[in-house]
């Protein structure tokens, strides 16, 4: 490595060791235990020898466990008893979600039973507390509201980026409102959530009337998932509960999001000067004609969807997950022939590299991301649909890795190439918006693993090839995609 390589090395490396002391010292003192209620994992937060009241935190849609640690955590270290858990076909929960999505008596009906059997767990038998507070983002705030309306107690609930119309002027008795300050339209809601009981409150107050009392408060400068480790969120959250409670904790709110983010950049800055590791394997290739570019860039974007659309199979029992396979597979398949018979060869492959690559991705970031952020290992039901997405995955990185010649084409060449498949995902949704929707939420991630993954994968085929690369980072999208997406079954 020359010393360029070695300074980049120690500095990520000084990031890793001091973003890893800070989210380790959030878990300082708690003990983390896991259970199955059912077929719910539930995981239990608690600092030894404390009974505080018990707490049931639960996630918002395609999220997991690990994506409410930090709210989890913070309110451990304050004395309660935090139960989190994973809702039917999302995380490391083994049943699809099943029902009709847009019905109250359909799959909220069984998210609401889920979550009452998790209360009823944490709970237990004679129980210090009688209530069991609630805490939940998105997609589980309007789970928690209606499962609030059914226990017998006043409970008080934290309820982040919330909507639900079952919040009205008489319920919930108390409430807590938290929404990021980059959520304008769930703004406008927690105001009128507030409103219901003042109409000239403003989010930053505390109102209470008819016996019941609500707050609402913006977590400055974070959106949707940001606010999952807004420190001030956090922080109101413990304040809401010791108010309820009567109880007085002031627990420390680390800076788990940046020493998260610290972590995982540290991981993927460490992986070019890991990369000069590598066997020296680079070939010269010549520069793709512009008219040959556009072609394999615009061709596929087209002809992709208008294929795909009319021949989704629909037999994996994950929200879209066989159309993309297909989609993928038609898109990279296109690029490659088109490539190829404008004289892009493949180029070689070294297994070697592939698998040191495939290692880090899914071994470092990924075992780093599911112990701090997400859920990023797949149970043995998922195994099946991170093979079947490999079959579109590859063919679509290989010619991804190929078009964008490892990492060596113009930025704006770069650029292009992964716009263009955005476009394509776009225009598939456009053809069949109602069975297609769920489409949407893959922009963002796809546009997160070629700034993660994307990064690595250009770091070794800079060393040793586009496709050695390709091969890997199509193996690791499959992965990702897979572990990310609940698992349904009508």
């Amino acid at each position: 490595m020359s010393r360029r390589d070695w300074i980049v090395a120690l500095l990520a490396a000084v990031v890793i060791v001091a973003a890893l002391w800070v989210l380790e010292g959030a878990r300082r003192g708690v003990e983390i235990t896991t259970a199955l209620v059912g077929a719910t994992p539930v995981t239990t937060y608690a600092k030894s020898g404390v009974d505080g009241p018990a707490v049931v935190v639960a996630h918002g849609f395609a999220g997991s466990r690990q994506m409410m640690q930090a709210y989890a955590l913070s309110l451990a270290q304050a004395g309660y008893r935090v139960h989190s858990f994973d809702f039917l076909g999302h995380g490391r929960h083994s049943v699809p979600m099943s029902g009709d999505v847009g019905s109250v008596d359909g799959t909220t009906r069984l998210l609401v039973e889920q979550t009452l059997a998790v209360i009823h767990h944490a709970g237990g038998e004679g129980a210090k507390f009688p209530t069991v507070a609630l805490l939940g983002h998105s997609m589980a705030t309007d789970v928690l509201v209606r499962v609030a309306a059914q226990t017998p107690g006043d409970e008080p609930l934290v309820l982040l980026s919330a909507f639900s119309r079952e919040i009205t002027a008489d319920r919930p008795d108390h409430l807590l409102l938290v929404t990021g300050a980059w959520e304008p339209g769930l703004v406008g809601f927690a105001t009128e959530a507030l409103q219901m009981l003042d109409p000239d409150a403003q989010p930053g107050r505390t109102v209470s009337a008819k016996g019941l009392t609500r707050r609402a408060v913006l977590a400055p400068a974070v959106e949707h998932v940001a606010i999952l480790q807004s420190r001030t969120g956090r922080a109101e959250a413990v304040a809401w509960l010791d108010r309820f409670y009567s109880r007085s904790s002031a627990p420390s709110v680390p800076p788990t999001g940046w020493a998260l983010l610290a972590l995982l950049a540290g991981i993927v800055a460490l992986a070019r000067p890991l990369a000069r590791l590598l066997p020296d394997r680079r070939v010269a290739r010549a520069q793709i004609p512009p008219r040959s570019f556009a072609l394999a860039t615009l061709a596929p974007a087209v002809a992709a969807p208008l294929i795909a659309v009319p021949l989704d199979p629909g037999v994996l029992p994950v929200l879209v997950a066989d159309y993309l396979a297909l989609h993928l597979a038609l898109f990279g398949g296109l690029q490659l022939v088109i490539l190829w018979r404008a004289g892009v060869p493949l180029g070689h492959v070294a297994p070697a590299a592939s698998l040191a690559l495939l290692v880090y991705g899914l071994g470092i970031f990924g075992l780093a991301l599911d112990r701090y952020g997400a859920n990023f290992w797949p149970t043995p039901e998922r195994l099946a649909i991170i093979a079947a997405l490999s079959l579109g995955a590859v063919p679509f990185m290989l010619s991804d890795a190929l078009v964008t010649q490892g990492g060596r084409a113009p930025l704006w060449q770069r650029l292009s190439a992964r716009a263009a498949f955005l476009v394509s995902i776009a225009i598939a949704v456009a053809l069949d918006f109602e069975g297609l929707f769920f489409l949407l939420m893959i922009a963002p991630v796809i546009v997160l693993f070629y700034l993660v993954f994307g990064l690595m994968g250009r770091a070794v085929a800079l060393r040793t090839g586009a496709a050695t690369a390709g091969l890997a980072l199509g193996l690791i999208l499959a992965w990702a995609l897979g572990v990310s997406f609940p698992l349904f079954s009508a």
